[in-house]
């Protein structure tokens, strides 16, 4: 299945007048990482499911993930949506997904309204990456590399690949579908930014397990249109790391070199 495929969900069905659910929904086998479906599609699903029941008006401006339990792939699960509370300018709803009812994983939306403010400060981050001709990460390797990165492209700039002993904690590099979607939503930024593994990951000598707990992007806006064929900067630092926990921070750019998103989580690592 294609990235648009899983991410246009059916219309959800009412269980109250502040709660919906979809059901049967399915994440195949080559969208896995390891045991799991890959956390980043999972979110973006997740996202989607929100999203219909939000108006246009209001921009995401925060989007919380907590990684609950291990999503099994080719099995169904649902959805279930709840409306927190919609004020005048910001919204809050949270997405649960259930598989075989058992907590998979949690989210929280928060959605705003632009308004007139005479406060204004600039980001003024920015990258000096080259923009890449194509992709060069991690080669897919059988029972080694996860399979859902056969969807993305991934071109690293600074750091290394998994499990090679590297000092660095850092990455540094551009991403964008392998197959570009019809455009380009927030459900997909979503779902491309966790396409990257974590920092850690690449200071391990051998392969070992690694998740995230969870995961906070903040959204910037405005931001400008973008195309599905566009790459996006992705630059990640890790804050600090220790008792088998680390704490990441990225940012990501649009093809003109404007922040779109902010990025933090905290990875788990089993060493």
């Amino acid at each position: 299945m294609t990235v648009d495929e899983l991410l246009t969900l059916s219309s959800l069905e009412a269980l109250s007048d502040n709660e919906w659910k979809v059901d049967n929904l399915i994440i195949p086998s080559n969208w896995a990482q390891g045991r799991t479906a890959f956390g980043g599609i999972s979110a973006g699903m997740a996202y989607s499911a929100i999203r219909q029941k939000v108006s246009e008006e209001r921009v995401l401006r925060s989007f919380t993930t907590n990684f609950v339990g291990p999503l099994s792939p080719d099995t169904p699960f649902s959805i279930e949506v709840t409306l927190l509370r919609e004020g005048k300018n910001v919204s809050q709803y949270t997405a649960h997904i259930k598989q075989n009812g058992k907590s998979c994983v949690f989210v929280q939306a928060c959605f705003g309204i632009g308004r007139k403010s005479g406060i204004k400060v600039e980001n003024k981050d920015t990258h000096d990456m080259a923009v890449p001709t194509k992709g060069k990460f991690i080669p897919q390797i059988p029972k080694v590399t996860p399979k859902f990165l056969r969807h993305f492209d991934l071109a690293i700039d600074q750091g290394g690949i998994p499990f090679t002993r590297k000092k660095t904690s850092v990455y540094h590099g551009h991403m964008r579908f392998k197959k570009p979607p019809a455009k380009i939503t927030d459900a997909h930024i979503i779902t491309m930014i966790d396409a990257w593994p974590p920092t850690l990951l690449q200071m391990m000598k051998l392969p070992a397990p690694a998740s995230t707990v969870s995961w906070n992007l903040e959204f910037i806006h405005p931001h400008k249109q973008v195309d599905p064929t566009d790459w996006f900067a992705y630059q990640a630092h890790t804050r600090q790391a220790e008792d088998g926990y680390g704490h990441t921070e990225a940012t990501i750019w649009d093809k003109d070199n404007e922040v779109i998103a902010i990025s933090r989580q905290t990875v788990a690592i089993f060493d």
